[in-house]
């Protein structure tokens, strides 16, 4: 497919058609899902939990993150690449500034943190240096012994009006994209339609611009075997993994899925 870019995002966003991202970590897996319409691929911190077997994404290094972003980039056709500032390594804008230079070397062409309206700074000051930022609100896993575990964030009238606020700030500040996981669907659609930047879903209900899953949920893999309530086992009835990431990004663009059982 075409080379996808930060403009061609913000063109579906303008014209109502859905984008489709899923994690890769690998060069393999890489070219499954930018050949088969892939149009956003996250190297994910969460390489942590389902690659190297830890319980949360917090041991993840930034030379985890660039090894694995070196793979994809190597197995890439076209898709674009966002890959996660891991645990820790934007504590200070200077660390940001060092630690995504090594990412977009590696071959990102989007860096992803966790944070809410504090991330500001550190967003302008990325973007004035050319790095483009997604910014990850809602239930952010690197955060999780602060949040006492992996909850929907958003329920209350308060959390809501502060998150829908903070969105609007990060996009003020310069972030290219903002990614919504375990929001409740209502306000995941609010935030989509209050910024101008594309905004992908992962537990958010169908109202975002796209839609992410971990690929080893996406194919029913699950070391617990276990899957979250906002996934859909795509290998159900297709004959192979090829196919099963074909199903999901016709699903996410025919606004199949997410349905009403993967909401909150």
């Amino acid at each position: 497919m075409p080379e996808v870019t930060l403009t061609t995002l913000n063109k579906l966003k303008q014209s109502g058609e859905k984008i489709v991202s899923l994690t890769a970590y690998d060069a393999l897996f890489a070219h499954l899902e930018s050949t088969a319409g892939v149009e956003v691929i996250l190297i994910g911190d969460s390489l942590g939990m389902v690659l190297q077997g830890h319980d949360s994404t917090l041991p993840v290094t930034v030379q985890d993150m660039a090894y694995h972003t070196r793979a994809v980039k190597r197995g890439n056709q076209g898709a674009l690449i966002m890959a996660d500032l891991p645990f820790m390594a934007y504590a200070t804008v200077e660390q940001a500034l060092n630690n995504s230079a090594v990412l977009m070397q590696a071959g990102a062409h989007v860096v992803k943190l966790e944070g809410a309206g504090w991330l500001a700074e550190t967003i302008t000051a990325l973007v004035q240096r050319g790095v483009p930022v997604c910014a990850h609100m809602g239930l952010t896993p690197q955060t999780v012994n602060v949040l006492g575990g992996y909850k929907v964030q958003g329920k209350e009238e308060a959390q809501a009006k502060a998150m829908l606020a903070d969105a609007l700030a990060l996009e003020a500040a310069g972030a290219s994209m903002l990614l919504l996981e375990c929001v409740p669907s209502a306000l995941a659609a609010e935030i989509s339609r209050s910024v101008q930047i594309p905004v992908i879903g992962i537990g958010a209900g169908s109202g975002t611009d796209g839609q992410v899953l971990v690929v080893h949920d996406m194919l029913g893999l699950s070391i617990s075997g276990r899957l979250p309530r906002f996934v859909k086992n795509f290998m159900n009835g297709q004959p192979d993994v090829p196919a099963a990431i074909r199903a999901y990004v016709e699903a996410v663009k025919r606004v199949e899925f997410p349905a009403a059982e993967h909401e909150f």
